[in-house]
């Protein structure tokens, strides 16, 4: 990427005045990503830097960095540094998605309701856009995965992977950014969900048949096998969390 001292400078990010400095620290840092041309890949300044350019405190500087990273724009590697998962400018527009549930079942319930609007209408996208190269990449995806579940009997981040191949055939940013949120905010919990290996692994031949109808530019039957998947999830959700 080249020296970041060469793009670190004063005309880029200039001091700030004691007013929502947060606020300001994230804007600041939007500037200078648009003008420093930086792309996605790209390292920022380290935190020290940013803490004596822009004239504020550490917690400052990591309030920012945590709000760019809730919005998966930006993320910090340990012992590397920070850097650019996607460029951003001025004209960015962030919507950043927070709720606050009791209980984490009825906080899935609650997601998984809106995904399935959202989901459906992602893969009938799909069926109606996809190139032949987002069929091949579906495709890979998906024998990723099931291969993954033939050798282990679980396909996390295959399954995720899989998914994501498919809101990138819809050709609409919004659609993967929207959902990665949604599933990254419980990434955890979906790792290892109720202590169950077998959690939602009925819906796993459903994953072969939405590919099948990605193909066939079928948008109904795209729609049709996304919410069967998203059925399994929700009965398994509210069978193992009783």
């Amino acid at each position: 990427m080249g020296n970041m001292a060469d793009h670190f400078d004063r005309p880029l990010i200039r001091p700030l005045p004691a007013v929502d400095r947060a606020r300001q620290v994230t804007q600041a840092l939007t500037a200078y990503v648009q003008q420093a041309e930086l792309k996605a890949g790209d390292r920022l300044p380290a935190e020290r830097e940013l803490m004596v350019a822009l004239a504020v405190g550490r917690s400052t500087i990591r309030e920012a960095i945590r709000h760019f990273q809730a919005l998966g724009v930006i993320e910090t590697r340990k012992g590397s540094g920070t850097y650019l998962l996607k460029p951003v400018s001025s004209a960015t527009i962030h919507m950043p998605l927070s709720f606050d549930p009791a209980h984490l079942r009825d906080a899935l319930l609650q997601t998984l309701e809106v995904r399935r609007g959202i989901e459906s209408e992602a893969s009938m996208a799909a069926a109606r856009r996809r190139t032949a190269a987002d069929l091949a990449e579906i495709e890979a995806r998906l024998e990723e995965m099931e291969r993954a579940h033939y050798a282990r009997g679980s396909s996390g981040p295959e399954d995720l992977a899989f998914h994501l191949a498919v809101y990138d055939a819809t050709h609409n940013p919004l659609f993967r950014q929207l959902l990665e949120q949604m599933r990254g905010a419980f990434q955890r919990f979906w790792e290892h969900p109720f202590d169950r290996q077998d959690f939602a692994r009925r819906s796993f031949p459903f994953h072969r048949t939405l590919f099948n109808a990605i193909a066939a530019e079928d948008t109904e039957a795209a729609r049709r096998e996304t919410l069967k998947i998203l059925d399994v999830v929700e009965e398994d959700i509210k069978e193992m969390s009783r």
